[in-house]
C-alpha cells in the first residue's frame, strides 16, 4: 500500500519547507520538494498542515504491569490517548505492580504491550537497593534505559544505599534517568508541614512547592551529577523543574554530552499560581514551581541546556485526587495534550517549532538509541503526525481518552488540531511495535 501525504509543510531536523512524503508499507520511501500525483492508493491533500515525525516520549507512567487492572491507567487506554495526541512511541516506567526490577517482569510488561499498545513501545528498568548485580548482568539492549529514584515517589523504589549508588554508575552500560530529589530535606519539610497545616484550612496543594522545594531539587540532582562526572556515567536527569539546576547543565552539542536532562510540559505550562485553581491535579513530584522556574526552563530550552521533553504522564484515579493533600498521590495525566500544550507556545515562531520537534522527536531517539524513528528520513519508520494549525480545540471531559477519565486541562482551548497519526505506516488503530535500541 502506498500512501502519499501530498504538499504538506514539513517541519525536520531544523528545516520547515513545503513538500511531500510518500508512505509504502510501514516505512518512508521517498520525500520530496516536488512531488507529483501518480498511482497511489491514497493521496492526502496536507496543504496547509503541518507534517512532523511522530512525538517520542520517552517518560510515562502507562499503570500497567500486568498483574491486575489499574483503575487509573492501562496500556490499552493510555496509548490510545498517547495515540491521539501525535505520541508514536513510549517508554514506559517500572514502578508498576509488579515493579519492573527483573527481567522476568520486564517479558511479562513487553507481552501485556504486544497485546494491547496502540503505539511502539520500550521500557525502563528500575533500580533497587538489592537489584544491581542482577539489573547490570541484562542485556542493555533489552530496554531503554535504568531508572533510579533519588527521591520517594509512587512505587517507592526509593535507591539511598551510597555503595549501590557507586556500584551502578560505575559498571552501568546503560544510560541512568533519575528522579532527583533529595529525601531528607522532603521529610524534614513534610513534617514541619503536616505539625502546623494537617487538618486546617491551609491544608492545600499550595505546600507542595514547599514541600519539594527548589532546595530538595539542587542538591539532589547536584549530587547525582558528581557521582556521573566521577565514574563518566551518561546520566539524564528526569522531569527538571527549577532555575537552580540548570547552572549544572551544559549545552553542548548533545552528541558531545554524558550528562542531559529532560523538561516536562507541565512545568513549562503552570505555575505555583495555578494550585489556586487546580489544586491537587497540578501535584506531581517534582512539583511546580514558580513563574520564575518555569520562565528559566523554557529558556534553558532554547538553550540546548535541556535536550529532552516527556509527559511524565502519570494518571491518578479523580477520586484519589479529591482527597486532602497530604494523602492525595502525585501525577498528572497529560500525553493526550503534550504536543498541543508545546505547540500553542509556537504559533508564528518558525524557531520555536523546529526546536519542539528537535527536543520531542529528534533528540529523544539519538539519546536513547531508538533505530529508525524520529525523524522524517527515507528508509525510516513511518511514524508521522500532521497538524492542522488555525482551528480551536477544547478540552472537555467527553474528548478524554484516560481511563482515569480527567485532566487538568479542561476547558483550555488549543488553536491546533491533531489530524491525522500514523504508527508505522497505519493511520488507523492497532497494535505498536518493541522499539530497538542501539545503545
Amino acid at each position: 500500500m502506498k500512501t502519499l501525504i501530498h504538499n504538506a509543510t514539513i517541519v525536520n531536523e531544523g528545516r520547515i519547507f513545503v513538500g511531500s512524503v510518500l508512505i509504502e508499507d510501514d516505512k518512508i520511501v521517498e520525500i520530496s520538494e516536488n512531488s507529483e500525483y501518480s498511482e497511489y492508493s491514497e493521496v492526502i491533500d496536507a496543504t496547509g498542515m503541518i507534517l512532523m515525525p511522530g512525538v517520542i516520549d520517552t517518560h510515562v507512567h502507562f499503570r500497567d504491569g500486568g498483574q491486575s487492572e489499574n483503575p487509573a491507567g492501562t496500556f490499552y487506554s493510555e496509548s490510545r490517548a498517547a495515540r491521539a495526541g501525535g505520541v508514536t512511541s513510549v517508554v514506559d516506567m517500572p514502578n508498576t505492580k509488579p515493579l519492573t526490577t527483573t527481567l522476568e517482569a520486564l517479558e511479562a510488561k513487553e507481552a501485556l504491550a504486544a497485546r494491547d499498545s496502540a503505539v511502539n513501545y520500550g521500557f525502563m528498568l528500575g533500580a533497587t537497593n538489592d537489584n544491581i548485580d542482577d539489573l547490570l548482568a541484562i542485556d542493555p539492549k533489552r530496554y531503554a534505559a535504568i531508572k533510579l529514584f533519588l527521591g520517594s515517589s509512587t512505587g517507592n523504589m526509593l535507591v539511598n544505599n551510597p555503595e549501590q549508588l557507586d556500584h551502578l554508575f560505575r559498571d552501568a552500560r546503560k544510560l541512568i534517568v533519575a528522579h532527583c530529589e533529595q529525601e531528607e530535606v522532603i521529610q524534614a519539610n513534610l513534617a514541619n508541614a503536616k505539625r502546623e497545616y494537617q487538618g486546617t484550612p491551609e491544608e492545600t496543594a499550595a505546600l507542595h512547592p514547599k514541600i519539594r522545594n527548589s532546595e530538595a531539587c539542587f542538591l539532589s540532582t547536584y549530587h547525582a551529577i558528581e557521582r556521573a562526572r566521577k565514574y563518566g556515567t551518561r546520566f539524564h536527569v528526569a522531569h527538571i523543574s527549577t532555575a537552580t539546576e540548570l547552572s549544572l547543565l551544559s549545552n553542548f552539542d548533545l552528541e558531545k554530552k554524558h550528562i542531559t536532562a529532560e523538561v516536562t510540559p507541565n512545568h513549562l505550562w503552570f505555575d505555583d499560581r495555578d494550585y489556586a485553581e487546580l489544586g491537587n491535579k497540578i501535584k506531581c513530584n517534582p512539583a511546580i514551581k514558580s513563574n520564575d522556574d518555569r520562565l528559566a526552563l523554557w529558556a534553558a530550552l532554547e538553550d540546548d541546556l535541556i535536550d529532552t521533553i516527556a509527559t511524565d504522564h502519570a494518571p491518578h484515579t479523580l477520586e484519589a485526587k479529591q482527597k486532602p493533600y497530604f494523602d492525595a498521590p502525585s501525577g498528572i495525566p497529560s500525553i493526550q495534550h503534550s504536543l498541543q500544550m508545546m505547540l500553542e507556545a509556537a504559533i508564528n515562531d518558525e524557531a520555536l517549532l523546529t526546536l519542539i520537534v528537535q527536543k520531542m522527536c529528534h533528540n529523544p531517539a539519538l539519546l536513547f538509541g531508538i533505530e529508525g524513528r524520529g525523524f522524517i528520513r527515507k528508509g525510516y519508520k513511518a511514524d508521522l503526525v500532521l497538524v492542522r494549525p488555525g482551528v480551536k480545540e477544547t478540552v472537555t471531559r467527553e474528548s478524554l481518552l484516560y481511563k482515569c477519565g480527567w485532566s487538568p486541562l479542561e476547558g483550555q482551548t488549543f488553536h491546533t488540531h491533531i489530524e491525522r497519526v500514523w504508527v508505522n505506516g497505519e493511520d488507523t488503530i492497532g497494535n505498536g511495535e518493541a522499539l530497538r535500541f542501539s545503545k
